[in-house]
């Protein structure tokens, strides 16, 4: 047998994979928009930061009041395991968070708080909680239904005659017969499993939960058979969304009893007839205001307005999605309230650490929750004081001056938009879009699967176009950018609010001289370092 290989332990495919695209290095320290890699000679290069950990550093990397504060709060030792005690740190958070929701989307709430640490766990912590809800409210039901059959059966005995449906029902037999044509009807229907909905090109997290919300089958398919299946809807078709909705509809059947004399049949004892009710079978809606593993895609106003009307009908949750678009960067604390969006359910992580700590939360609307999931849900190291007093100084830093920093998203992201803009106008045979919206944008290459390259063909084929292209403008511009997960010809560009014009210039630069060397079909220079 030949000798494992022991030379790389922590993710040694990953690693053999960035070797070869040019993205193995090693950072080593980070400010701002910056990352400094070690150069051959030991000294420090810098790289300006578009990636921005993926949208987690809305105030750069190590802003001066957020790291000053860690270092104060580890001075301190405030404690990091107290669990089951008081919080009054995430009381403040959680309040601070419903002040904002109230101002951007009207709604009063209040808004629940559940903390987690990232945004993936708050994902799967909103979906169960929609869950627990949803069976709470079916379990409700059928108890109603029991009530109605016990009250039926007492009107037979009193004299009541069945309905011509409820004889049908009951296939000519008695009372008996038609509770137990009732009661099997019911299990059957009652025993369906909860139908879980996302749009296609989300992406939602990549734990047995959370990643079957995931669209992207490369990431979801190998794990489908552990958790809820999840059905995808086309993105921007409100009219294929209500076509769900509709097959997926579920009743439960009970019985009534008419007031006795009010029956065309004039049996004294009324008439037992069958009813049917809503069964709550739809757990929850999960969708991105911007999808951004999706290829930063905004969905539009007129759509999610289309969305929540026909969500609401269904009495199905909506699970509102801000992990990577959310706490500012789209130029509103919340991407959804720009377009109108109300959620029954909210999810933040990233950028709520401050670029520094591991946290996220779920906040859940009043009128949804479910108190007894703070017990039957939670984690060893959600809400603990470093975390979560880090969150209310990044929520303070954002509120700021009439929420200025959100003014600067807002226009450094259309400074960005234009500058990028003008690259697409430039480049139409090497870059399809560029869209966004804030500080959250994509510039999309046209696909090389048939390029006169043999090089930029076998990258195009193999999906790590875009990741090569990140290899050459790390290397080449000192530009770190990355593909969108699952849109891997979509380069993303996530600054902080702190990126300066002479770095817009440097990113500008670098992507123009990359589309010039796609338009130059040239891809061993795309591989050279």
């Amino acid at each position: 047998m030949d000798p494992v290989d022991t030379t790389g332990l922590a993710e040694p495919f990953l690693r053999t994979q960035l070797e070869s695209l040019g993205l193995a290095v090693e950072y080593v320290r980070a400010e701002g928009d910056t990352l400094y890699r070690r150069g051959d000679d030991g000294g420090e290069l810098p790289v300006l930061d578009l990636v921005g950990g993926f949208g987690a550093t809305i105030l750069g990397h190590h802003h001066p009041e957020v790291t000053a504060l860690a270092k104060e709060l580890l001075a301190a030792q405030v404690p990091v395991h107290a669990q089951f005690s008081l919080h009054p740190y995430a009381e403040a958070v959680a309040r601070r968070l419903n002040d904002i929701l109230h101002r951007e989307t009207g709604d009063p709430g209040p808004y629940r708080a559940v903390f987690a640490n990232s945004g993936a766990e708050a994902v799967e912590a909103a979906v169960k909680h929609a869950e627990l809800d949803r069976g709470s409210k079916a379990a409700a039901l059928r108890a109603r239904i029991d009530e109605s059959v016990a009250r039926a059966r007492r009107a037979v005995r009193d004299g009541a005659r069945l309905s011509e449906t409820a004889r049908r029902l009951a296939e000519g037999g008695d009372f008996e017969a038609l509770a137990a044509a009732v009661g099997d009807a019911n299990r059957a229907r009652a025993e369906e499993p909860p139908v879980l909905l996302a749009l296609t090109g989300g992406f939602h997290g990549k734990l047995v939960g959370s990643v079957q919300l995931t669209h992207n089958p490369v990431v979801r398919e190998p794990f489908r058979a552990l958790a809820t299946p999840c059905r995808f809807v086309p993105a921007e078709d409100p009219e294929a969304l209500a076509a769900v909705f509709a097959e997926e509809r579920r009743t439960l059947l009970g019985l009534s009893v008419s007031d006795p004399g009010v029956s065309d049949l004039g049996a004294s004892g009324g008439v037992v007839d069958v009813v049917e009710h809503r069964l709550p079978r739809l757990c929850a809606l999960v969708l991105e205001p911007v999808q951004g593993e999706g290829g930063v895609r905004p969905l539009t106003a007129g759509y999610l307005r289309e969305v929540q009307r026909i969500c609401a009908e269904a009495d199905c949750p909506i699970v509102v999605d801000e992990v990577q678009s959310g706490m500012g960067r789209t130029g509103t604390f919340l991407a959804g309230s720009a377009v109108g969006l109300r959620g029954d359910y909210y999810v933040l992580a990233k950028s709520l650490g401050g670029g520094l700590a591991k946290a996220a939360v779920m906040l859940v609307h009043h009128s949804r929750h479910r108190p007894e999931f703070e017990l039957l849900h939670s984690s060893t190291y959600a809400k603990d004081a470093f975390s979560t007093l880090i969150a209310a100084r990044t929520l303070d830093l954002l509120e700021a001056d009439g929420g200025a920093l959100y003014r600067r998203a807002a226009e450094r992201g259309e400074r960005i938009l234009t500058r990028l803009a003008g690259v697409r106008d430039d480049f139409k045979d090497v870059v399809v879009d560029v869209r966004g919206r804030g500080l959250m944008i994509g510039l999309e290459l046209r696909d090389q699967a048939n390029s006169s390259s043999p090089v930029l063909r076998e990258l195009s084929r193999a999906d790590v176009l875009g990741y090569a292209a990140a290899g050459y403008l790390l290397h080449a511009h000192a530009l770190r950018v990355f593909p969108t997960a699952s849109a891997t010809t979509t380069l993303r560009i996530e600054p902080s609010v702190r990126i300066t014009d002479a770095q817009i210039d440097q990113a500008e630069t670098g992507l123009r001289a990359l589309c010039e060397l796609l338009r130059a079909q040239d891809g061993e220079r795309l591989l050279s370092r």
